[in-house]
């Protein structure tokens, strides 16, 4: 029995299963019959959770994680460091520093990389927020969480490490340490999929830029 010749409703969900991440035409096909052919109230809870999710989670309004209040919860917890801002890619990749338990300080998620090959451009990540959010605490002489340092944590492709050289470059003028995890990722590695102690040892060994 081809894809083709499935029923139209299922058709529908296939097509709409392959537009997620790494889910080829195949998983989507098993995904699919799995919703349809096992207990009914499993595929209504999935319809629920994503419902839910949708309409409740949003971005964090000052480090753009994902969050359910206007402030995420690392952003309220005053026993983080808040002079440090560790800056990311994705959400993803800040659960997999939160996981590892080597670092208390704050996070900026940047929502993309510069990719000029991809046309992705700065303006299409949250990085002029990063620069703003940077210029804030230091417009006030007596602010308590100012931004001493800058820990770039994108991963190490070819756009990782360009977002990087572009955000050390941009902030120059800012009184900031700007510091690079170490490379103990392999190159070419997305911080998501690096185990805990990796990138423990990858903050750790922050270097200077």
């Amino acid at each position: 029995m081809s894809y083709a010749s499935y029923p139209p409703a299922m058709r529908r969900l296939v097509n709409e299963l392959t537009k997620l991440p790494t889910i080829g035409e195949k998983s989507a096909v098993r995904l699919a019959y799995h919703l349809l052919s096992h207990d009914p109230s499993q595929a209504l809870e999935l319809s629920e959770a994503i419902k839910e999710a949708r309409l409740i989670v949003r971005e964090c309004e000052r480090c753009f994680g994902l969050s359910e209040e206007p402030l995420c919860e690392i952003c309220c917890d005053q026993a983080r460091t808040r002079s440090i801002v560790c800056v990311v890619e994705k959400p993803a990749d800040l659960i997999a520093i939160e996981r590892s338990m080597g670092y208390r300080g704050l996070f900026h998620v940047l929502h993309g990389l510069w990719s000029p090959l991809r046309g992705v451009n700065p303006e299409k990540t949250r990085i002029r927020e990063l620069f703003d959010r940077i210029e804030r605490t230091h417009a006030d002489s007596d602010s308590s969480e100012r931004i001493e340092e800058i820990v770039l944590a994108t991963g190490t492709t070819v756009e990782g490490d360009a977002t990087a050289l572009y955000i050390a470059n941009s902030v120059k003028h800012f009184p900031v340490r700007i510091s690079r995890i170490a490379q103990g990722l392999p190159k070419g590695g997305e911080l998501e999929y690096a185990d805990e102690m990796t990138l423990s040892h990858a903050l750790e060994g922050r270097r200077r830029m």
